[in-house]
């Protein structure tokens, strides 16, 4: 494509070389009249070039016009004339200019050309934007001249604004749906952290039987409806672009570990069970957003369990190629193909039909995807109707510091051990492990093929299944005594603790709580003990929730210890009033920020701690507590411990409060087992 620039100079050679031409003819003398003749084609054929290249630029360039030193068109082509409504040749010797509206990009070269961007007036009063290359050139006598050819480029100079203003506002509507997500967390969260708190402290009373089932129906009710609160403002800050991830550090065996036991109180309650694997070269340490990947593993597992009736989930991790993979496999009913490539769609789910069992808003696993696609990470999906459905999830974040194994290489060769329970991935988990280990382990599914078994091989180690039933799992113990196995060992879940009794009792040397952690297994393997009261971490009930019952609030006394409590919300500060004079605190209620630090600076005030609301009238709790720590250090005063208390939950929310001077965050709902652990640490700052 001939470019307007070679146009140019392909018509200035023209012009040029046919002046020369004419030059040189004057000063020849006259020949013959086949000289004159082919002189006369040479001229011919010179100006029909300058005419083909002057319509060349003619049909690429809007407008044209030259001018002399004085400012005089001394060329003007119609397209020029058009914008002043008149005819070149009228313009000829004049100095008429296009009215400018507004001067846009402006470039010179080393050359001398320049190109120019404006906005003009024509005669019929329109604004037109033109791109304009202005050249010297050399004209009659060999003055110099200036050449201005342009192109109308009106439409694309609108269309690029329009592009902006639609950036614009559209960054305008995130800021706002930014803002109203805050306003909708905090809506929504306050009323709750009522309902929910209250429930607490209500099951701390004395309730006989029928009161507590209606209160813990409240509580029940209360955390879903804030699972379904959560799942919706996910996706929101998702499609709001506000979802950042973080990356550091993390333990990914202990977050996985941690959602499995979590899970499986949810999991008994169906009489199914969930169990995890991880694999030896899995890293301690991997560099990423913890929060986000208990979440995946939440939303996967949580799933999977919700929707299988029978059988069991079970959790795999492994390292394969730099990338942590998690597979999540169930024995439930299956998922048709034709869904699978919308599971992962908003507001999809496995059964969409009106019959459905299973609540929720479909935006579990959608949610899911989108975290993992922001990690950089996939997801695939597979399943086979009537036998269960596996999710894998890719994430490819990197080993850090501490990339060792987490526990040592443990050798269990030549151990022969029997496991006896009719488990679709707890027992095969724990065979696998021991196999690792180098040990030989067999599982059958009963209990005549465990005394088959015990009868015919020596064994180790025996671990049943308590699932089997008492009286079987008692008398695989008393056969494995009578055979001379060194440890028996009984699988137990939390709920299972307290009603089977003491291990010992039924012939068993120890137990374990499902799901196993390997750490567990090992040290009943390795150092057999009586149950007694035992509190040790490796036997007991699995971090996170108690063997029989969540674990309750206990009143204790925490002396001397003052708290300001910052709170406009009635209901949420008789809550949290209520709930710290319980413990022992001596609570002093301020109803807004201003009235926090009028309670500061009273004469021989002392407080040890300051709970204090994010948001509130007047002075919110940001800028409650940027004041306090200013008191603070120009009075030399010792930092007050700070704990805001907020519903907005985002990353960007702690953040803020961090910088605002805040020690510590707690969202709301108000969880009241965390308020113990706070006033020690408040007590033991102060010792």
């Amino acid at each position: 494509m001939v470019t307007l620039e070679v146009a140019l100079a392909l018509i200035l050679f023209a012009v040029l070389a046919t002046a020369c031409v004419l030059a040189w003819l004057r000063r020849r003398p006259i020949g013959d009249g086949t000289e004159i003749e082919r002189l006369q084609d040479r001229i011919w054929r010179m100006s029909e070039s300058e005419e083909r290249y002057r319509a060349l630029v003619e049909a690429t360039t809007d407008v044209i016009v030259q001018r002399d030193a004085n400012g005089r068109i001394t060329f003007a082509n119609d397209g020029f004339g058009h914008l002043l409504g008149a005819e070149p040749l009228t313009l000829l010797g004049s100095t008429v200019q296009l009215e400018i509206l507004e001067q846009g990009l402006r470039h010179q070269q080393a050359d001398g050309v320049s190109r120019i961007e404006m906005q003009v007036r024509p005669v019929d009063g329109i604004p037109r934007w033109f791109s304009f290359i202005e050249t010297p050139v050399t004209g009659p006598g060999g003055r110099t001249q200036w050449l201005r050819a342009g192109s109308d480029i009106t439409e694309r100079i609108e269309s690029a604004r329009s592009l902006d203003e639609a950036r614009h506002r559209a960054e305008a509507a995130n800021v706002a749906k930014s803002r109203f997500l805050a306003t909708v967390s905090h809506e929504f969260r306050t009323p709750l952290n009522g309902i929910l708190g209250m429930a607490d402290l209500v099951l701390e009373t004395g309730l006989d039987a029928e009161q507590r089932t209606y209160v813990e129906a409240v509580q029940t009710s209360g955390r879903a409806l804030l699972t379904l609160i959560d799942g919706i403002l996910d996706f929101s800050r998702i499609e709001a672009g506000r979802l950042d991830l973080s990356a550091e550090p993390f333990d990914v065996r202990a977050v996985v570990e941690g959602v499995v036991e979590l899970l499986a109180p949810r999991a008994q309650d169906k009489g199914i069970e969930i169990a995890i694997d991880v694999a030896d070269d899995v890293p301690t340490e991997v560099v990423g957003d913890a929060d986000r990947v208990r979440q995946i593993v939440v939303n996967l597992a949580g799933n999977a369990i919700k929707f299988t009736n029978r059988g069991g989930v079970g959790v795999t991790m492994r390292w394969v190629e730099r990338e942590i993979v998690l597979a999540i496999a169930d024995t439930g009913p299956g998922i048709p193909d034709a869904r699978i490539p919308i599971l992962f769609e908003e507001f999809e789910q496995g059964d969409n039909s009106a019959s459905t069992r299973h609540e929720g808003t479909g935006l579990g696993l959608a949610i899911t995807r989108r975290l993992v696609s922001q990690m950089g990470g996939r997801i695939d999906a597979r399943s086979v109707v009537g036998r269960g459905s596996t999710f894998t999830v890719h994430l490819p974040l990197p080993a850090g510091a501490v990339s060792e194994s987490a526990l040592p290489r443990i050798s269990l060769d030549g151990r022969r051990i029997l496991i006896v329970a009719e488990s679709p991935y707890q027992a095969p988990f724990l065979a696998r492990r021991l196999s690792r280990s180098g040990a030989s382990a067999v599982v059958v599914p009963s209990l005549d093929a465990g005394l088959d078994a015990l009868s015919g091989v020596y064994f180790d180690a025996v671990i049943a299944d308590r699932s089997l039933g008492d009286e079987s799992v008692r008398s695989l113990a008393a056969e494995a005594r009578r055979c001379g196995v060194r440890c028996s060992l009984i699988l137990l879940s939390p709920f299972d603790r307290r009603e089977f009794g003491a291990p010992g009792a039924a012939g068993f040397d120890s137990y374990l709580i499902k799901p196993v952690r390997a750490r567990s297994l090992f040290d009943r393997l390795l150092e057999p003990t009586s149950i007694t009261a035992s509190s040790d971490p490796a036997v007991g009930p699995a971090p996170g929730f108690d063997a029989v019952s969540p674990p309750k609030v206990k009143a204790r006394g925490v002396p001397g210890i003052r708290v300001l409590l910052a709170e406009d919300n009635p209901i949420n500060a008789l809550l949290a009033t209520r709930a710290l004079e319980r413990l022992g605190a001596e609570v002093v209620l301020a109803r807004d920020g201003l009235e926090a630090l009028v309670q500061l600076d009273r004469p021989n005030s002392r407080f040890d701690l300051a709970l204090i609301d994010i948001r509130m009238p007047g002075i919110d709790g940001l800028e409650t507590a940027r004041r306090i720590r200013v008191s603070e250090a120009e009075h030399g005063l010792a930092p007050l411990h700070l704990v805001a208390l907020t519903a907005n939950t985002g990353r960007e929310d702690e953040r803020a409060a961090r910088e605002a001077g805040f020690d510590a965050f707690l969202p709301k709902p108000l969880d009241l087992k965390t308020l113990p652990a706070i006033l020690d640490r408040t007590t033991a700052a102060a010792a």
